[in-house]
Formats: C-alpha cells, structure tokens, sequence
C-alpha cells in the first residue's frame, strides 16, 4: 500500500537540518520544564519534546507525571510560541494530549511494534488533524513499521513522519540501540515522500555518541533529528546518560555539515556509469559461482552426502573476511555478503538434492 501523506511543516532553519526537536526525556517538575524549554528557545529551537508517560523496561523506575505535566507543557507553548510534543500510547494518552492542545504526537518503539496497541491508536485519531510521528519498532522489522504508518495513515492522519530511534539487540556494543541505517534506507525507498528523523539519543544511549550520530544521519539524507535535552542531564530522573543541555545540543548542531540534497548529478554520472558495469559484472560472476554450486549439488546427490559441510564453510568465511580487510573493506561486512551467498547456494543444492 502506498501511504497518503500531506507535507509535514514544521518550523525550521535554513542552517540547520530541516527539523530539530529537542527537550527532556521526561518531564519531571514545572521548574525543570520551563528551564530546559527556556533554554532551547533562547538557542532557536521551534520544537520541544517531554515523555509524560514512561513505562520503563522494569517497573519501580520514575514512569513520567502523567496529566499533571500538561500544564506544564501547555505553558512552554504559551510562553515561548515553541511546538511541543509528547508520546501517546493509548487511547487516553491521545485523549488527554488533544485537551490540553498538544501540536505534535509520537509513538513509542515498543508501541509499534504491538499491531493491537497501533490499532487502537489510529481509532482514537480518526478524524483528528495533528502530525504523528512513528519511531521504528524495537525489533529490526521494516514491515511492522510500515504497518504501524499503514494503519495510522488509514486512520485520515496524513502529517506523518518516522523516527528512527535504532534497534534493540541482546549483544550490546557501542550503541545502545544498532542503527542498522540499511533500514531506514529502505524506508527512504519504499516511500520516498515520507520525512524520516533520526533519533541519537536512543541510538547511542551515550551524550559523546549524538553528535557523531547526528552527522551520520545528515550524511545520509534525513530530514531532522530529535535530541533529548535537560537542564541538568547528570540528575535526570530517566535517560541521564543519553541526554545533554541545550548549550551542548546549539553546539553539536553549529558544527552539522549540511549537505545538499538537490544538486546536480552531472560530475558523478561516469562514475555510476562505471558502478552500473561492474554491478553486471558482480551479476555475471554470482550467476557462474551458482552454477558451480549446482555441480557439487549434483555430485553431492549421487555420492550421499549432506548439503552442509560446515568446516569448509567456516573456512570461506575466515579466508574471506581476511582478503577484505586486506582489500580495504570490513570483514563483517565481507562475511555477511558470503553467508548470504552460501545462504542462496544451499538453497540450490537442497532443490537438486531433494529432486
């Protein structure tokens, strides 16, 4: 399904990346409010973001104000002329946050992923003009974002836009959420007239992470971000790690290289042109390895013996990984593209086994 989407404006600056949403992770007093959004406003920002739900992983945890902090958020509108938006997770979350006259809604990565939970969400917004922004789900599943959209966009919300915010995983590296930008990416392909945010602070879950992320993020075309930031981050009562003060947030975004996304291709057309060749090249020699492995397939039938072979597959992916670092790539990332490849070769030889 292609999504029906109107133009999502929001106030921006030219300087800047088109959007910037920026406020604390959750909105814990009127004085801590009212600081932070005092701040930013001062710094330009047009958006102020506060959590006054926050159900945490486990429970005992600060779980936000509820409708106490509204006024609060009500009084930033008022007194600074910012935008200010809040997520909602249920039906009385939208409720609440259209009384009170919140400009912006956005749903929470463990929201979208529930179909049910998403459900009902656009049944509470049918009929209602307010932009409504979709962080990916925790789980690294671009059709159960899509789907969450779908169903929103279905509702008659046509100011839609994502929030890639990164993706859960067991394994903790560097990031706190993976950033697996290939998702977003493909999001970006499927529908390219839907604005795409990018999340730092949760991706990183570290304040010496946002301002690397940030510029990753514009490198790759996003439309805006969204940073989470306090007056006091250090003694945030949620997401302390991940969040920095406004100071820090006007710096990080003076220093964005903001790259055009309109220029003229005409200096790189031989150079993809050279890409093209060498794809059909990449094409011509994966068709001729299938073969092969169509071969041994056949061979592997007649003698009895089992598809995989795993000391010789451990072997490929060794040697492999060895001759891209040598050659200038990332051997993960040379692995990954030959466990794919060994993925489609079994595949074949089950057929000619199984036949």
């Amino acid at each position: 399904m292609e999504l029906t989407l109107q133009p999502l404006r929001l106030p921006s600056d030219n300087e800047r990346p088109s959007v910037v949403i920026s406020g604390p992770c959750s909105a814990e007093t009127e004085e801590q409010v009212m600081t932070t959004a005092n701040q930013l406003a001062s710094k330009g920002c047009h958006i102020f973001r506060a959590g006054v739900w926050k159900p945490r992983t486990k429970p005992g945890g600060f779980e936000g104000q509820g409708e106490i902090a509204m006024p609060w958020l009500k009084r930033v509108k008022d007194e600074t002329g910012m935008l200010v938006a809040t997520e909602v997770a249920t039906p009385e979350h939208v409720e609440i946050a259209l009384k009170y006259g919140i400009d912006i809604l956005w749903i929470g990565a463990r929201t979208s992923a529930n179909p049910f939970a998403i459900q009902a969400l656009a049944d509470s917004l049918r009929g209602v003009d307010i932009p409504v922004m979709v962080k990916n789900p925790v789980n690294p599943d671009l059709e159960l974002w899509i789907g969450a959209l779908e169903r929103i966009n279905q509702a008659g919300v046509k100011r839609l836009a994502a929030i890639h915010r990164g993706f859960s995983s067991y394994d903790k590296k560097i990031y706190r959420n993976l950033p697996m930008w290939q998702i977003p990416i493909e999001l970006r392909r499927r529908i390219p007239s839907l604005p795409i945010i990018c999340d730092p602070s949760h991706i990183g879950g570290r304040r010496e992470l946002i301002a690397p992320l940030c510029q990753q993020a514009m490198d790759l075309g996003f439309d805006g971000l969204m940073v989470e930031s306090h007056c006091d981050p250090d003694n945030a009562w949620s997401d302390a790690k991940q969040q920095v003060t406004p100071d820090v947030i006007d710096y990080i975004l003076s220093l964005l290289v903001i790259r055009d996304k309109v220029v003229s291709t005409e200096g790189i057309h031989e150079l993809r042109r050279q890409i093209d060749e060498l794809d059909n090249q990449l094409m011509d020699l994966l068709a001729k390895r299938m073969r092969v492995c169509r071969e041994i397939g056949l061979y592997k039938r007649e003698h009895n013996m089992t598809v995989l072979q795993p000391v010789r597959y451990g072997e490929i992916l060794d040697k492999r990984g060895a001759q891209g670092s040598l050659c200038g790539m990332d051997s993960e990332f040379i692995k990954k593209v030959f466990e794919s490849v060994h993925e489609e070769s079994v595949r074949q030889q089950m057929e000619i086994i199984n036949k």
